[in-house]
């Protein structure tokens, strides 16, 4: 519509809580993160120096660590709720944990999630919680769940204990009324994750939108599971709630596909991506009466569509069926303009101890040296921001 506008090259409102140090400081960082040479070697050095037990930490801490996350523990994250608070961008606690496997391991990060949540329960600034199914669940018992193998006593008990865990915190998420996504993931491990999502979903959103499933738009079969699964939940008298992604392991995923013998999962092109998504929104926002969704994207050409589509069909910015979603550290044009303009938006905000949390941001570092212009678009923002401020 001609008189629509949502200026996402606003780089004074982007940027409004960062001193001139602290815009540098992340420039320096952003800089380092677009060359796929240093991104290589600070990524690999890291790991080796971490392996062999060098003091590295502290020098994480403050530079990577603290760009893209909150801090080590929920009371560290509590100043980074406060100003993105200010802002009006709510945040969403992610205890950024895995690769663990043992069942102690699991109830502990179980126990951590229910913390999240207890924390974020009736504080405007935290919308939503979060978890993977992965950091309470061993791997293998949800790949053969997924393949629908048949089950060992052993494996049988495992899966309940995964029942239990993924229960516990859904249960506890409805009983003070917090929102809780379940993060998408692999693909062959997805369908267990799926089922686990829909089981809570039937049990949990019966008056409001409580649990929420994620899809993964790179995905050839997602829209169409999108479709279904709404429709199920319609059928079955309860709120479907979901979050959209595009997709966070492309290459693992054709990697594994070549390797053993099946048809990619994942779109070939980006195009097909981005229609896949975009439809997916459109799909969501003409159903978003009886449904709730959240559109996580860095993507502004998507952001913008749907801001469009919710002037175009008289939707208030602040519907509270509709959300928006980024990750702390990124796509800060994004978040703040819109809230600047009334959405809602909230950001991923992971945190726990800077060495667990290193998976988490050496996959980041390395996503976004394959993303197609991502950091690119991120320094030339923040570029244009120094500039502005003439430092």
């Amino acid at each position: 519509m001609s008189d629509f506008s949502l200026d996402l090259q606003d780089t004074a409102t982007a940027f409004a809580d960062k001193t001139d140090s602290q815009l540098k400081e992340k420039h320096k960082l952003f800089k380092m993160l677009n060359s796929p040479f240093l991104n290589a070697i600070g990524t690999a050095a890291t790991r080796f120096a971490l392996s062999i037990g060098l003091p590295v930490e502290g020098l994480i801490k403050a530079t990577i660590f603290e760009q893209f996350c909150g801090g080590e523990t929920i009371e560290e994250c509590e100043s980074t709720i406060e100003t993105l608070g200010r802002s009006n961008i709510g945040t969403i606690l992610d205890y950024a944990i895995e690769g663990k496997v043992t069942d102690e391991d699991f109830d502990r990060t179980k126990d951590e999630i229910i913390r999240t949540i207890d924390r974020a329960k009736d504080d405007p600034n935290i919308p939503f919680s979060v978890f993977k199914v992965t950091g309470i669940a061993p791997l293998g018992t949800l790949e053969r769940l997924s393949n629908k193998k048949k089950l060992d006593a052993k494996s049988q008990a495992k899966c309940e204990r995964i029942h239990n865990r993924v229960a516990e915190i859904c249960e506890f998420a409805y009983s003070v009324g917090q929102p809780v996504f379940i993060d998408a993931e692999d693909s062959w491990i997805q369908d267990a994750i799926d089922r686990l999502a829909t089981e809570m979903m039937e049990r949990f959103n019966r008056e409001r939108a409580i649990v929420y499933n994620t899809v993964q738009l790179y995905r050839t079969d997602r829209l169409q599971f999108l479709k279904d699964s709404r429709r199920q939940a319609k059928a079955d008298g309860y709120i479907f709630a979901i979050k959209l992604v595009r997709g966070a392991y492309m290459e693992k995923e054709r990697e594994r596909a070549a390797e053993m013998g099946y048809p990619s999962p994942i779109h070939e092109t980006k195009a097909d991506t981005d229609a896949d998504y975009d439809a997916a929104l459109d799909y969501c926002l003409r159903h978003h009466k009886d449904m709730a969704f959240v559109a996580a994207t860095h993507n502004e050409a998507s952001t913008k569509t749907l801001a469009e589509r919710m002037q175009e069909y008289g939707i208030a910015t602040d519907h509270p069926n509709i959300f928006y979603s980024q990750l702390y550290g990124m796509g800060d044009n994004i978040s703040y303009v819109l809230a600047k303009d009334g959405y809602n938006v909230s950001k991923y905000v992971p945190y726990g101890p800077v060495a667990d949390a290193l998976p988490y941001l050496m996959r980041r570092a390395e996503e976004n040296s394959s993303a197609a212009g991502h950091v690119s678009r991120e320094l030339e923002m923040i570029g244009k921001e120094l500039k502005r401020r003439k430092i």
